[in-house]
């Protein structure tokens, strides 16, 4: 596993902290992040990979600083949205997950063989022509994972990624995650879905406040918002 290291890292916004001095050693295969809205958890999330970067302090990924090296870091990490029409940008499901590997300098089948495993994988074949904006919530969701996974990130991170989704999807979510080789660090609400993680992060207040395995760091957030 690739080691993410957050360094007293601190995160403001119009003056306000919303991380504050945190720092980790992230090595563990599946990491869950959970948290009241506004604890930070997402600010943290989005700090892997570049999407926010700190304020004061240092975030490195397998040694690549993620202010000073992003794009590197980048190609490293993949991340998944809440709300999978942020990262729709292809007309057609085909299109959008071969746009993924735009930057990957693969020929043109090797591309092709890649964008139909990650439609078989998925199941979503059968919709590989369709437009992209017109599938289920679900399927979206299943579109915006292929899309991340088809470039062979070493660390996929997840956004909350079943909180707009029915039961029966995010199962699906669920398993897809269950099955990953790569590293993994999900934000939820949904803390059935982190009970078979590795580890568990509670964020409070832009703080972090427990860490442990998750039935220990469960209960912990538990006892926070009851």
């Amino acid at each position: 596993m690739s080691e993410i290291v957050f360094e007293r890292v601190t995160h403001r916004f119009d003056a306000e902290p919303v991380v504050h001095d945190v720092s980790l050693v992230l090595t563990e295969h599946r990491i869950g992040i959970v948290g009241a809205n506004g604890s930070g958890k997402s600010t943290l999330a989005r700090m892997i990979n570049g999407l926010v970067t700190p304020t004061a302090g240092r975030v490195t990924v397998a040694g690549l600083d993620v202010a000073r090296q992003g794009r590197e870091v980048r190609r490293r990490v993949g991340f998944v949205f809440t709300n999978a029409d942020n990262q729709i940008v292809m007309p057609t499901v085909r299109e959008d997950i071969a746009f993924t590997l735009r930057r990957h300098r693969l020929s043109a089948a090797d591309a092709a063989a890649r964008v139909d495993r990650a439609l078989v994988r998925f199941g979503l074949t059968e919709l590989a022509d369709r437009p992209a904006h017109r599938l289920s919530g679900g399927q979206k969701q299943l579109l915006a994972l292929a899309a991340v996974l088809v470039a062979e990130p070493a660390i996929v991170v997840a956004d909350e990624p079943t909180t707009l989704l029915d039961a029966r999807n995010a199962r699906r979510i669920a398993e897809h995650f269950a099955e990953l080789d790569q590293q993994l660090v999900v934000v939820s609400h949904q803390l059935e879905l982190l009970e078979s993680f590795d580890r568990v992060i509670v964020m409070e207040s832009g703080r972090v406040v427990a860490d442990d395995e998750p039935r220990a760091a469960l209960a912990a957030y538990r006892s926070l918002v009851e």
